[in-house]
């Protein structure tokens, strides 16, 4: 595994595009320390600071920093496609599997470098939002700041996820621009597929089944947490009450998608007259 994964870190850091790349993935979850320090003048009659108004308080805070992480992913996401139209543009994937490089271990050194990059970034983020809930949160028992770090491991699972579907894009259509254009066309088949299904099926129905799609699934592991931030500020206010919570069964949709999509990548190597 460490041989694979030292050959494509190899590739990308000879890259000065996936270096800028990977600098930039890194580099934008800081903005949450920049967000929790944020002060807004409110028509000149005071000021509003966000670190002030309980947000960042322990155990909400993993919520919070994880769903605008993830909102990142999308630079990553280019060096993941880059990864394969470079192979093929500059025809190393044959050269690879000349110099003995299995179709397998090709993909697998793709998976690995995923997993690694994945792996970084949840340490990262969990790094900032320790810190910054230490700085504002007001409660300091370790039961409540370790409370709800599963949301670090959806993070985790959601960024191989979304990941290993780049990976097969880029497999599929071997050019980085074509990949990126099929995410936003997957993207938009789902909620065609959903718009149909709600015009022939119940609407709660039609949503469950949504919850499956690729795409969808993957964002149902961590939700929106601006409703939760509203249900602590008015809890009297029942019609805000929605289920925020990380399920086991939103892991195993994913992780499903997760496989699928590597297998197939491989299946389309083998596949593939080089």
């Amino acid at each position: 595994m460490l041989r694979l994964l030292n050959l494509e870190l190899q590739k990308l850091l000879l890259n000065r595009t996936s270096k800028i790349l990977i600098f930039i993935s890194f580099i934008l979850p800081f903005f949450v320390i920049l967000l929790s320090s944020l002060k807004i003048n409110v028509f000149g009659f005071f000021t509003l600071e966000l670190g002030e108004l309980g947000i960042f308080n322990f155990p909400i805070i993993w919520h919070l920093t994880t769903f605008f992480a993830s909102q990142f992913k999308f630079f990553f996401a280019i060096v993941v496609v880059s990864m394969i139209g470079n192979e093929y543009s500059n025809k190393t994937i044959k050269q690879n599997l000349i110099d003995g490089l299995s179709k397998k271990e090709f993909i697998l050194s793709k998976f690995y470098t995923i997993v690694f990059f994945s792996l970084l970034s949840t340490i990262l983020i969990s790094l900032i939002s320790f810190c910054v809930g230490l700085y504002y949160s007001s409660y300091t028992e370790a039961s409540i700041i370790f409370r709800e770090t599963e949301f670090l491991m959806a993070y985790f699972i959601k960024l191989i996820a979304f990941f290993s579907l780049c990976l097969f894009f880029g497999m599929l259509v071997k050019r980085s621009a074509f990949a990126l254009a099929f995410l936003f066309i997957l993207y938009i088949l789902e909620w065609i597929i959903f718009g149909l299904l709600t015009w022939k099926l119940d609407s709660g129905l039609a949503e469950k089944i949504q919850n499956f799609f690729p795409l969808k699934s993957m964002y149902k592991l961590i939700d929106q947490p601006f409703q939760r931030i509203a249900m602590t500020k008015f809890p009297d206010k029942t019609d805000l009450a929605y289920d925020y919570a990380v399920h086991w069964y939103e892991f195993a949709i994913v992780i499903f998608w997760t496989a699928l999509f590597v297998f197939l990548s491989l299946r389309l190597l083998k596949k593939r007259d080089l």
